[in-house]
């Protein structure tokens, strides 16, 4: 059994986000993790930021091509690649962060269109967007409200252009159908509605809402990986 995290949407460095989680969850149970390269945000050939949710989701296949048995993460976006990758019987069990589980047609940008208030991007004119109106202090009020400055601070340096494509680009499977799964409800993320959260976290097979901000595989790991090994046992 190993370990898959997919990241969410405008940022890199997959394994730095994921790393606190990581190391609790080997220490306890011996279970190794590795993080996605998404080529939408860059990952997958460094300055070079190409494809989209497709190539995100094929990326995904790849990863769990090499296994026999994975529990997949998906954080935010994350959930949306899952989606796209489609059913693969490697596939063990979902578990979603503050994410999305949607159905066949639907791209990122018409799941957000309900948000009452949505993250601000910006559209570089390149075939990437980006965050538009943040800096280092702004962007950890709200996206990392309870993590302290250093990792606000080292959150705001992997915060990366990504492509369109990610955005706009209807999905054409439900890879969380048919899977056994948890959804990590963050009743205290100022990023994604609470409410949105809770639309999804009903597709999934349970669910249960944490005290915590948008990222809590950062702030508060040890009730990510209590989880983990809550749908182990």
């Amino acid at each position: 059994m190993e370990l898959i995290f997919v990241h969410g949407a405008l940022v890199r460095d997959g394994p730095w986000w994921w790393k606190r989680a990581a190391d609790l969850l080997e220490q306890r149970t011996g279970i190794h993790s590795r993080a996605v390269a998404l080529p939408s945000c860059g990952e997958a050939a460094p300055e070079h930021v190409t494809g989209g949710l497709t190539a995100d989701a094929a990326a995904l296949r790849r990863e769990l091509d090499d296994m026999d048995s994975a529990i997949v993460v998906g954080h935010s976006y994350g959930g949306t690649v899952i989606a796209e990758a489609g059913p693969h019987p490697a596939v063990a069990h979902l578990l979603y962060v503050s994410s999305y589980l949607p159905e066949i047609g639907q791209s990122q940008a018409m799941i957000m269109s309900g948000e009452s208030d949505p993250v601000t991007l910006s559209d570089n004119a390149d075939g990437t967007f980006s965050v538009a109106g943040y800096d280092a202090r702004s962007f950890g009020e709200r996206f990392l409200q309870d993590a302290d400055e250093d990792t606000q601070r080292e959150a705001w340096e992997r915060v990366a252009a990504q492509a369109a494509g990610a955005f706009v680009t209807p999905t054409t499977a439900a890879g969380w159908k048919g899977v056994d799964s948890t959804y990590v409800v963050c009743g205290q993320d100022r990023s994604t509605s609470v409410d949105l959260q809770r639309f999804h976290a009903n597709r999934a097979t349970r669910s249960v809402e944490l005290p915590t901000g948008h990222h809590p595989f950062l702030t508060r790991p040890v009730l990510i990986v209590d989880q983990i090994q809550a749908f182990m046992q």
